[in-house]
């Protein structure tokens, strides 16, 4: 393991995000700081970073594919550091000791009211860096098929979202469009919007 990172302290602390400044040696061999925005409290950083723990992923971003519509499934998401609507994927974070697939079946659920049915193993649930310059927040991307009507019952109060799903000339049109969006979300639609029609099954 590189421990490069000497020392981490907080600076703010909340239920779900923290602020730390951290200690590390540079590649010249001299100290220096660096601040990191974190979903984890001291307690595991500290564990993950010194005690060689394995590190625990924070949060699960799904990738669903509704099984009769054949159309990939978005959010439209109201996001307060941008003060605006996101395109995104389905997303949350990962409760406690939750397996990521549970998460992505909660999640979905949750956000969007469709039923997870079927996970494409073939596409392993690594963890995923977002913006390792900010912050070590990791996600796994989950892979699957979907089924029911779409839904925002099950919302919490300050989650404000639109269920959009969308098909691959759908897919195509949003890309040409000046819509703000995720860059996860960006790179699936490509993906999506590229692919032969055949290739959506199930």
């Amino acid at each position: 393991m590189n421990r490069r990172i000497k020392n981490i302290a907080p600076l703010a602390e909340t239920k779900f995000l923290s602020l730390y400044k951290a200690e590390y040696v540079n590649k010249r061999g001299n100290i220096k700081h660096w601040m990191i925005a974190s979903r984890k409290d001291i307690k595991t950083l500290n564990a993950q970073l010194f005690e060689g723990k394995k590190e625990k992923v924070d949060a699960v971003v799904i990738v669903a594919i509704h099984k009769d519509l054949k159309k990939l499934v978005l959010v439209k998401q109201y996001r307060v550091p941008v003060n605006d609507y996101l395109y995104e994927l389905p997303a949350g974070l990962i409760d406690g000791n939750e397996e990521v697939f549970t998460a992505a079946k909660r999640e979905l659920y949750e956000e969007t009211g469709l039923n997870l049915l079927e996970i494409d193993k073939t596409k392993k649930a690594l963890p995923l860096y977002v913006s390792a310059g900010m912050t070590d927040e990791s996600i796994s991307l989950v892979h699957c098929i979907c089924d029911g009507e779409a839904s925002t019952q099950n919302l919490e109060e300050d989650e404000d979202l639109e269920v959009i799903l969308v098909s691959m000339e759908e897919a195509r049109d949003l890309l040409n469009k000046e819509i703000k969006l995720d860059v996860k979300t960006y790179l699936v639609l490509q993906s999506f919007a590229e692919q032969d029609k055949s290739l959506v099954t199930h």
